[in-house]
């Protein structure tokens, strides 16, 4: 294809000015470790990789992330607990419950509390109509 060659070039480029500074380098670094800790399927792998990023990540001379790894060692017991609880977390609740609190907001002229909880219903999914089918 004659186009082929256009894929590659720009990681190509991004590649050579990362390189070149070793700052962005090690910023880069530093954020595939991270991204690794959460993309691999084996729990305690990923707990480690956490447990070396807490352990490091304070000491780096570059002040980003170092106040990143602050964060963590801060935020250890929340972090470390995506990979002791088997990645369970309360994020599908909270989304619920944003879209509640936003209509509830939007729908504060209801005053019959029947069509209040069927909008509620609406919005979160949980209501069927056999016409709309």
């Amino acid at each position: 294809m004659f186009f082929g060659h256009l894929l590659h070039y720009p990681l190509i480029s991004l590649a050579i000015r990362i390189l070149r500074h070793d700052e962005v380098f090690i910023d880069w670094q530093c954020a595939q470790e991270l991204r690794a800790a959460y993309k691999n399927p084996n729990l305690l792998a990923s707990r480690a990789t956490a447990l070396k990023l807490i352990t490091s990540l304070p000491t780096c001379p570059i002040p980003e992330i170092k106040r990143l790894g602050k964060t963590l060692k801060q935020w250890s017991a929340a972090f470390l607990a995506d990979f002791d609880t088997g990645r369970a977390n309360n994020g599908g609740t909270q989304a619920i419950n944003g879209l509640i609190e936003l209509h509830r907001r939007v729908a504060r002229g209801f005053r019959n509390r029947e069509h209040y909880r069927l909008r509620m219903l609406l919005i979160g999914g949980g209501l069927t109509h056999p016409h709309l089918k």
